[in-house]
């Protein structure tokens, strides 16, 4: 229960940094659509902690991580290709 009553500090954190590392890899060219939708989640999980939501927020934070990944992947497995 107390994982809702405070903002995901560490969730955004690792979004954020998911997303970062798609970038370096390149996801803005080879996984477009991927690395969108992982930046529209962790915009989501901002504006739900904005609206103090956390539980929502952290939610979005880790389905922006878990998408960010998937971007990554994508970008490399293009590149090899």
């Amino acid at each position: 229960v107390s994982c809702s009553l405070n903002p995901p500090v560490q969730e955004m954190s690792n979004a954020r940094q998911t997303i970062q590392a798609a970038k370096e890899a390149q996801a803005d060219v080879y996984a477009p659509d991927a690395l969108r939708e992982a930046e529209a989640l962790l915009h989501n999980a901002t504006r739900a902690i904005e609206a103090g939501d956390y539980l929502s927020a952290r939610e979005n934070a880790v389905a922006a991580q878990q998408q960010a990944i998937k971007a990554r992947q994508q970008a490399l497995s293009k590149q090899r290709n």
